[in-house]
């Protein structure tokens, strides 16, 4: 194996890094867990695991303030967590049990949490991204200084629905950051062989949409180019567009081989670019922690893991009663 390249000084704080570390390593921690669940028949149906993208989130997560907004597609175990969502319901849910999130009737791609102001996991490639401008639209409806985070895929920006919604939320200057996590192979296909304008940030300059390139391995350069998308919104300048260069270890969905790829092209990504092994780099080499912190912080994620596979298979499935509930919104919000 080649060695880790070695990470660059950082400006954050001990506490902070300590902070992305922790969210990072719970990410992947749960998604191992969760494919080990898979494998055992625990979880159905699909299941599209977030191994390799953690800096995306958690980055991004460190750029949010409270009543920030998100909504993403079916690869979103990783979002949940990282906007603070219990592992317990989020395993719970995935297993399609009472205890979920959507008390057992989403799954893997379906769960929400209107506390947490995360609007789903969506199935449908790209069709969450008009939902994630009407988010926005609302907020500057009420006037309340929040953004949301509209996250999608290189494969879905290739949709046209993409592209409808960039003209409205210019049109109307919506609190809007647009994240393309270019995990480069869409569902399984290399961007290079499905994409004419690989230079994904620049989509919405057709609309008067600014963006950017950003290193997706690296939790801190995600988190400062989430700042300035954030304060671009706030200040009411209208969308943004994040694409965020990624890479996922893992195939599409837990039935994919990944075939498309060589097992070298992987293996080289994990040991020269992986975000966690980045920030341990800077821990250490930094002198914020030593390995026995660390091994400390992985023992503790660990245990949470795993008591939320425990949870998971204690709760019951489901009453059949619940397949009439939450068919219609008990109220309509109006501005304040």
């Amino acid at each position: 194996m080649a060695a880790q390249k070695k990470a660059s000084k950082s400006n954050a704080s001990a506490d902070e890094l300590k902070a992305y570390y922790h969210d990072m390593l719970l990410i992947r921690r749960f998604e191992e867990k969760a494919g080990q669940l898979y494998g055992m028949g625990l979880i159905g149906g699909f299941c599209h695991l977030y191994i390799g993208q953690e800096a995306v989130v958690v980055g991004l997560e460190a750029a949010a303030e409270e009543g920030d907004k998100r909504i993403t597609t079916y690869r979103d175990h990783g979002h949940m967590l990282a906007c603070g969502m219990d592992p317990n319901g989020v395993m719970a849910e995935l297993t399609g049990r009472e205890g979920g999130y959507s008390r057992g009737k989403g799954g893997s791609m379906h769960m929400f949490s209107k506390e947490k102001h995360f609007y789903g996991g969506h199935g449908i490639v790209g069709a969450n991204v008009p939902l994630g401008a009407g988010l926005a639209f609302s907020d500057k409806y009420r006037e309340n200084d929040r953004v949301t985070f509209t996250y999608f895929g290189d494969g879905a920006a290739n949709q046209g629905q993409v592209y409808e919604t960039f003209n409205m939320a210019k049109l109307w200057d919506l609190p809007c950051i647009f994240v393309i996590e270019n995990n480069q192979y869409a569902m399984g296909t290399a961007q290079k062989r499905s994409t004419s304008s690989p230079e994904l940030y620049k989509r919405g300059e057709a609309f008067g949409i600014p963006g950017e390139a950003v290193d997706g391995m690296d939790v801190l350069a995600v988190k400062e180019a989430g700042e300035k998308a954030v304060a671009h919104c706030r200040s009411g300048k209208g969308p943004y567009i994040l694409e965020i260069k990624t890479y996922r270890y893992r195939g599409h969905s837990m039935s994919d081989p990944a075939k498309y790829r060589t097992r070298d092209e992987v293996n080289k990504m994990r040991d020269e670019k992986d975000c966690i092994e980045h920030v341990r780099d800077l821990l250490l080499t930094g002198k914020h922690a030593t390995e026995e912190d660390l091994k400390s912080i992985d023992k503790e994620i660990k245990k949470i893991v795993n008591a939320s596979a425990e949870f998971a298979k204690e709760s019951p499935e489901p009453d059949e009663a619940e397949l009439w509930t939450d068919v219609y919104a008990a109220e309509i919000p109006q501005k304040a």
